[in-house]
């Protein structure tokens, strides 16, 4: 038994791994490489810029900019995890990843997805509590509040990517070391593997599941109640900006959760790797660019201080 143990060993012991994913003719490679180096260019620039404008800005420090600042630092980090990669993928063909750079490309993937899920759902509350609590909002959202739901959306964010990254990893890999994706995403690399991954499937729509379902619930009880209080309100001014401050969150909101829920929440998520391929690339790129341009061009002081800025440059 101890030698067939050994050989088992041998058998699984898979160093590295080669990412299939969009694995077809060179145009739409390159087309491909460039897409992921603009768009990973302008993630960076379009958040560290949302940032600068935050902290210059005397009247952007409130608790929802606050939130903003770290959303723009979040989508940076995630960002850098896999468009940098997958662009030398796509440009020299370098699919080659090792086991443990796949461990942690999927640990850090997960730990900012799901902080970014938190983050919407902390900012929901933000917004329901200016719009349905104006009176109390100072006393509500303190410093402190604020502080702990940003650490408390990361903290979060690292318990379900432990959960998920070590349940992954303690598969075996023994046959072909062929993940379909371009980087590392839970679904693709459990395919990938040679056990029976039925636990590992229940765990992921358990927990990706419920931190989902929680959070998307959290974010539409808010919005249903400020839209009801907006309804509600004596004056078309007032109604108008109520709203505008809450439309650049709800669109954020809506193409996040849309884009998550297909790939993770549904069913069959594991067995159609090309369907979700296309999804995470919507989901993971296009997203991460559109935020800083959603609270910026959404938002009236921010285009102010934007102004303001470029007038002094």
């Amino acid at each position: 038994e101890h030698h067939l143990k050994g050989n088992m060993e041998n058998h699984t012991r898979v160093t590295e791994f080669i990412l299939i994913g969009f694995k077809s003719h060179l145009g739409s490679q390159l087309l491909l490489s460039v897409l992921f180096s603009t768009m990973c260019i302008v993630t960076v620039v379009g958040n560290a810029c949302m940032i600068h404008i935050i902290r210059m800005e005397s009247k952007l420090h409130t608790p929802m900019y606050f939130f903003v600042e770290n959303l723009s630092i979040l989508d940076i980090c995630y960002s850098s995890v896999f468009t940098p990669k997958a662009a030398l993928t796509f440009s020299l063909g370098r699919r080659i990843i090792s086991y443990n750079g796949c461990a942690s490309q999927m640990f850090f993937f997960s730990l900012f997805g799901t902080t970014e899920a938190f983050f919407l759902a902390v900012m929901a509350y933000d917004r329901f509590t200016a719009i349905c609590n104006p009176l109390l909002y100072g006393i509500i959202m303190n410093k402190r509040l604020c502080v702990f739901m940003v650490v408390g959306s990361y903290l979060s964010g690292c318990i379900n990517c432990t959960i998920q990254t070590g349940f992954t990893f303690s598969l075996s890999f023994c046959g072909p070391k062929e993940i379909n994706h371009f980087f590392c995403d839970v679904p693709a690399v459990m395919h990938a593997s040679c056990s029976d991954t039925l636990v590992n499937e229940i765990v992921m729509l358990a927990v990706c599941g419920s931190i989902i379902v929680g959070t998307a619930l959290l974010v539409f009880i808010s919005c249903v109640y400020i839209i009801i209080t907006i309804v509600q309100m004596p004056s078309a001014e007032s109604r108008r900006k109520a709203f505008s401050t809450c439309s650049s969150h709800m669109l954020a909101v809506s193409l996040f959760f849309g884009a998550v829920f297909f790939m993770y929440a549904q069913p069959g998520a594991i067995s159609s790797p090309d369907k979700s391929n296309t999804i995470s690339i919507l989901y993971t790129i296009v997203i991460l660019v559109l935020n800083p341009f959603i609270y910026t061009f959404q938002n009236k002081e921010v285009k102010g201080s934007l102004k303001k800025q470029l007038e002094r440059k």
